[in-house]
């Protein structure tokens, strides 16, 4: 496939996204070696593009490039797990999507009772409101056969985001774009369903007004629930292997 400079897109995205796509999938194996030249010809790009590619992939530890020995595709151990791109590519590959899935919501399970408890203690006001509102409109959304649609995903990433960040701890609070990333990925994928099911809904409200009224043992346990039934939810729509 050839780029040229009238894509809509800059040169770099679509030859990234491409090459990024198939190290992932295995369709380049680790091990395996290319040059920039093999780029250019590749793709007809210029060796400057073709160096900002290279450049792209090493800081997703997806390569790793020397001058005796060209780029050399790395193992997945190496990836960069909790970059949006990588986490992105993998939803979007059918050999890597459950595993990412399921991974993800480990993660959430791990971090978003700890951070909902902490939201609680450090929240300030006009964030407590806020968590209410998008907690009530996350309802109304689900309630109405919506529990699918942008504003429901868009709502409920704030929700979640809202809470890592309210709860002042940077690390959390770092791991909100992958959140987000696992959301959009979850309703592209289409396994959020128009109608959740009432009882994650219930949690959304409770959590939110837990954090709310500053009842961190509860905000925890809410959280805890809501992020459990995602798991058990993903569990019957996507088989662990």
């Amino acid at each position: 496939m050839t780029y040229t400079p009238t894509s809509p897109t800059p040169l770099l995205d679509p030859v990234l996204k491409e090459l990024g796509t198939e190290i992932i999938s295995g369709k380049i194996p680790a091990g395996q070696r290319f040059t920039l030249q093999d780029l250019c010809t590749r793709f007809g790009i210029s060796r400057t593009v073709a160096r900002e590619v290279m450049r792209a992939l090493e800081q997703l530890n997806l390569v790793h490039a020397s001058r005796r020995v060209g780029i050399t595709v790395l193992e997945k151990k190496d990836w960069a797990v909790f970059d949006k791109s990588v986490i992105a590519w993998r939803l979007e590959t059918p050999q890597e999507r459950d595993l990412q899935l399921h991974s993800l919501t480990q993660l959430r399970i791990a971090v978003e009772p700890i951070a909902a408890r902490a939201a609680a203690n450090n929240a300030n006001p006009e964030e407590r409101t806020r968590l209410v509102e998008l907690s009530t409109l996350i309802c109304d959304l689900g309630r109405s056969g919506m529990g699918n649609s942008p504003d429901f995903l868009n709502a409920d990433i704030e929700f979640h985001t809202l809470i890592l960040t309210s709860s002042r701890n940077e690390m959390f609070a770092s791991l909100a774009s992958t959140v987000a990333t696992v959301l959009t990925g979850r309703a592209q994928l289409g396994l959020q369903p128009n109608h959740p099911s009432e009882e994650a809904l219930d949690h959304h409200e409770r959590l939110a007004a837990a954090i709310a009224s500053g009842e961190g043992l509860a905000a925890e346990d809410y959280a805890r629930m809501l992020v459990s039934e995602a798991r058990e939810s993903l569990a019957v729509l996507t088989p662990a292997s």
